[in-house]
């Protein structure tokens, strides 16, 4: 890898103010539509419960939880999004508790009944360390939740775009893979999953959602290649629980 964490959390603090709001209040079309059903579906009932949102960003899915009973603890590096995530706190009131600080070097904040990881790992370059900081703040039997775009159809709507399908030359080895603001990097699935056996959890859960066929249809004209997500998953959500 050419980015050390360093270098990427300075990439990551570039991201426009335009491009947050533009966020609001639920993700972008990914996150409302193949993401946050599944990460939502597997924490259950979020009354009461200490839940750790791992790089939070600009805290859309804090927010998200805490208007949904849960006690938030909002962990970010960047200080535009964690700026941007205080600034939403002082005027909404959820009593959201944001700390930045880099998910490889976690101050310690306590325990937590569920670790959510939303499309972040996959952002990090020394990213075996986050793992292991987010599950080692979940109480024995804690959730641990991560997203990441699904390693084997990354590059999904481009691809079907220009083919009408999809394809892949490059899968088992580890590269990165740019973007307008910072790379994601590639690992496969494997990588991740043998991981979390390392620290000593149990899956639960993989899931690969894929987007409804009515609302492809709708939004086909303006979002060519839209359609491939109907037929491929562009991400996967892993729940696991800290033995």
């Amino acid at each position: 890898m050419t980015t050390d964490n360093d270098a990427a959390i300075q990439q990551w603090n570039t991201l426009p103010r335009a491009a947050l709001e533009a966020m609001e209040p639920d993700g972008d079309f990914a996150k409302r539509h193949l993401i946050n059903p599944v990460v939502l579906r597997m924490l259950g009932n979020v009354t009461d419960r200490r839940i750790l949102d791992a790089g939070c960003g600009h805290g859309y899915l804090s927010r998200m939880l805490a208007e949904r009973g849960a006690k938030v603890t909002g962990v970010e590096p960047t200080n535009t999004m964690f700026s941007y995530a205080q600034e939403k706190e002082t005027t909404l009131q959820h009593g959201i508790h944001y700390v930045r600080a880099d998910l490889t070097h976690l101050p310690d904040l306590g325990h937590f009944d569920a670790v959510v990881c939303n499309m972040v790992l996959l952002a990090i370059p020394d990213w075996k360390p986050a793992m292991h900081t987010c599950i080692q703040s979940l109480t024995p039997g804690g959730l641990f939740i991560f997203s990441i775009t699904h390693p084997a159809f990354e590059q999904l709507r481009t691809t079907w775009q220009t083919h009408n399908e999809y394809r892949l030359n490059r899968y088992l080895e580890e590269y990165e893979i740019p973007n307008p603001t910072a790379p994601d990097y590639h690992r496969p699935i494997s990588t991740y999953l043998n991981e979390l056996t390392t620290h000593g959890c149990r899956l639960l859960e993989l899931a690969e959602p894929g987007l409804d066929p009515e609302l492809a249809r709708e939004r086909q004209s303006e979002d060519p290649g839209l359609e491939g997500y109907v037929h491929l998953p562009n991400f996967m959500i892993v729940a696991a629980e800290r033995l």
